[in-house]
């Protein structure tokens, strides 16, 4: 029952948060700010953890494909569709959901039992749009390109090891240019796209509905960010099995 009761009161949320806002001019500067803080802030996250990943992928599928059966330059055809297909889309999101989500959840919910909230709501203000709908369109914007700057990077860093002698730098470029199917770089960047609305909306969601002291907003905070990445779990195959 509190599945569904928490269902309900989230739908509720994404009613008012999708509403037509008071002023555009208002929301078209916050969805500008957020798009720095939430987009542009993340970008240097993106590119450590994706640059080793990278490597690491390379290292391992140079390990696993040693053989003479089969060629060096499937070790770069290998890590490239390892990064397009998952990596750059599913496992990013679930970082972000750490660093954002966390930030968003903790952010409303500080308003919350500050008060904020209430006084905008007294002042005639849509609270959930304001706070939440700007948040959302910044992260649907952005989380896409940082996927493809994350599939960029990642092939990157599997190059810069293959300089350092795991293999020939030239098999593991003929890996990258070999059968480059763009569907999948589409596959990945509407991922993103849906993983940017869960993170968001969900962690908006708890934030929100935060009460009590600020022990309550870390409790809050935490619950965002699990639930956001079970459900960016379950998109996933979800996601996968409409698309491929």
């Amino acid at each position: 029952m509190k599945f569904f009761e928490t269902l309900g009161r989230y739908c509720i949320l994404m009613s008012k948060v999708f509403s037509r806002p008071e002023k555009w001019g208002i929301y078209y500067r916050r969805t500008v700010a957020e798009l720095d803080q939430l987009g542009v802030g993340s970008i240097a996250l993106t590119a450590i953890i994706s640059i080793f990943i990278g490597a690491v992928i390379t290292i391992q599928m140079a390990i696993t494909l040693d053989t003479p059966f089969i060629p060096q330059m499937m070790i770069g055809y290998a890590t490239k569709e390892t990064m397009i297909l998952e990596f750059s889309s599913t496992v990013i999101a679930i970082i972000l959901a750490g660093k954002v989500g966390s930030n968003i959840a903790s952010e409303i919910g500080t308003m919350r039992i500050t008060e904020q909230i209430d006084a905008l709501e007294i002042m005639g203000v849509n609270s959930a749009a304001y706070l939440i709908l700007p948040k959302i369109v910044a992260t649907m914007i952005f989380f896409p390109f940082l996927a493809a700057f994350s599939m960029i990077v990642g092939m990157f860093g599997g190059f810069l090891v293959a300089r350092l002698g795991v293999m020939l730098p030239s098999d593991y470029i003929d890996g990258l240019l070999y059968y480059f199917d763009s569907y999948e770089i589409t596959y990945s960047l509407v991922k993103m796209t849906v993983f940017a609305f869960i993170i968001t909306s969900i962690s908006g969601f708890y934030g929100y509905y935060a009460k009590g002291n600020s022990l309550e907003v870390g409790r809050a905070s935490t619950t965002a960010v699990v639930v956001s990445s079970i459900m960016i779990m379950i998109f996933n195959l979800i996601l996968t099995q409409l698309m491929r």
